[in-house]
């Protein structure tokens, strides 16, 4: 057991400078931090990584759980405080693509990848490669591939460069509940099982990073996040990129998964969360329908002897309309307690709302959640990914 300390960081003070005759100036950029304190924040990190301990670190789509990517050690204390399963992989985090070049088969990054790195790393995006005998197969869980990122966030850059190794990073929560996007929800899930979080703040993307295998024909997204298909579809080499479950499944990929998000259930509260979809992308009746069926479920879910005395709502706005955080009323005796996640039609400021509004209605004690599907252009395509994976129930009107 850990008395687990925060140490607030600020990532304005945080710069790189590019380096000079180099094919990937600013993908093998060097830090720069401004701040004494957020340096000694830093060199606190380093010191719990070298010993192989697991801490908190902020990134730009999710908090993540971080340690030492070459030590089976390290990697296995990842485990051990999120409770995750064994056979979900890990994510290896680089801070340049020389660090990169470092942990793949004789230092060659496959040239597929080479068009999305320099339009996209860093940022909120994962490429499947081939694994080289330096990664533990706990990280791969014995794959021949291995999937990186290479993080924006400037606190998570700073830190993989600092440290000297790479960093494997799943998400920081308790494994199977919703994704943290503030150091808090770090300290709520993990406090007593890791010595250090790094609070920088709130997550700019708010959901995972997108993950593409390049080495498939054609490539494939096989996770979205944050980086959009749209985004990546227009890359060199990526005319033809397919999106899994949407254009293809592969019962064995998912079997045995090459990376995170694509077997178990996730992202999912304690409360019982029914997701209320939409057969149509454009549908002016969709608010009408949409309490025409909760009220349905909840009086379904009464009369079959379950006690419900509170409820939760997790909504968009509409455009025009002022963001109001919460609303509480009353229904048949059952409290309703209604958040919204972000304007309808702004899929990112959804994404950025949508794990917080799940934490917030857990802390109010609901015991049922009814969600909003949203439409799949852009960033709603992984929320509505994360969205089913935690639903209980999913419900087309």
């Amino acid at each position: 057991m850990f008395e687990t300390q925060v140490r607030k960081v600020s990532p304005s003070n945080f710069t790189f400078e590019n380096a000079p005759h180099s094919e990937f100036p600013e993908q093998n950029a060097t830090s720069v931090i401004a701040s004494k304190h957020d340096e000694q924040a830093i060199h606190e990190a380093v010191a719990w990584l070298s010993k192989n301990e697991a801490i908190g670190i902020p990134t730009e789509t999710v908090y993540g759980l971080a340690a030492n990517a070459l030590n089976a050690e390290a990697v296995s204390k990842i485990f051990a405080a999120k409770n995750r399963p064994q056979d979900n992989p890990l994510i290896v985090h680089v801070s340049s693509i020389d660090m990169l070049k470092s942990i793949l088969p004789d230092n060659h990054v496959p040239e597929v990848y080479l068009p999305v790195i320099k339009q996209h790393w860093p940022g909120p995006l994962t490429i499947i490669l081939p694994a080289s005998p330096m990664i533990p197969t706990s990280v791969t869980c014995g794959h021949p591939t291995v999937a990186v990122r290479f993080p924006a966030h400037p606190v998570a850059r700073t830190l993989i460069e600092a440290c000297g190794f790479p960093l494997a990073a799943p998400s920081a929560n308790s494994s199977g509940k919703p994704s943290p996007t503030l150091a808090s929800h770090v300290f709520h899930d993990l406090q007593g099982r890791i010595p250090l979080i790094l609070d920088g703040g709130a997550c700019d993307v708010g959901v995972e990073s997108t993950v593409l295998d390049g080495l498939r024909n054609p490539p494939a997204i096989l996770r979205p996040g944050g980086l959009t298909y749209e985004a990546l579809s227009q890359v060199q080499g990526m005319n033809n990129l397919q999106v899994y479950r949407k254009h293809f499944v592969d019962k064995e990929l998912e079997a045995a998964p090459t990376t995170p998000g694509m077997k178990y259930r996730h992202y999912s509260p304690e409360a019982m969360v029914i997701l209320i979809d939409r057969k149509e992308e454009v549908d002016t009746a969709f608010d009408t329908k949409f309490d025409r069926v909760w009220k349905e479920q909840l009086k379904a879910i009464q009369a079959s002897g379950v006690g419900v005395s509170k409820i939760g709502m997790l909504r968009t706005t509409r455009d025009g309309h002022d963001v109001v955080w919460e609303t509480t009323s009353t229904t048949d005796n059952v409290e309703c307690v209604s958040l919204q996640m972000g304007r309808h039609g702004h899929p990112e400021e959804i994404a950025r709302g949508m794990f917080k509004g799940l934490r917030e209605l857990d802390t109010q004690a609901v015991d049922l959640i009814f969600v909003e599907g949203i439409s799949e252009d852009r960033e709603g395509m992984a929320v509505m990914n994360r969205l089913r994976k935690a639903a209980s129930k999913i419900i087309e009107v």
